[in-house]
């Protein structure tokens, strides 16, 4: 039961992870077709005991299609042909995505232009019709 830290105050235990090897996809020879190298990583959100429900919302947003309806979140890994660097990453990429679930969002505060930033659009569109307009042809009037 050893702990992987997230932040100073979240924590999840290595025994809610649920990894399992598969063999990875694409070319490798001979030796690709004997070798479990690719690590899927199953970590169950809606039952973690050390996330707050802020961040398991969060999560749910971020991951996307890698979290299935039981919320479940699934990630893979087999860029390595070494097992234990597939299994490595796919730890850092959950511990990265629980971090950045963290993160609260700034809320958005409508605004609008000041009275001097209107008149200042309107003299620039002013002077730029001008610069247009003398492009014309010349008439003598």
């Amino acid at each position: 039961m050893v702990a992987i830290p997230i932040t100073r105050s979240i924590s999840i235990d290595d025994s809610e992870l649920i990894e399992s090897t598969t063999r990875s996809g694409g070319p490798g020879g001979q030796h690709v077709n004997t070798t479990d190298s690719a690590v899927i990583l199953r970590f169950d959100v809606g039952l973690s005991p050390g996330l707050p429900l802020a961040v398991k919302n969060r999560i749910a947003v971020l991951a996307g299609s890698r979290l299935t309806r039981d919320g479940v979140l699934v990630l893979r890994s087999e860029g390595s042909r070494s097992q234990l660097l597939n299994r490595q990453e796919v730890r850092e990429r959950l511990v990265a995505l629980i971090r950045e679930a963290t993160i609260v969002p700034k809320a958005r505060r409508a605004t609008k232009p000041s009275k001097a930033a209107k008149a200042r659009r309107v003299d620039t569109k002013k002077v730029r019709s001008g610069v247009k307009a003398g492009r014309g042809k010349v008439r003598d009037d």
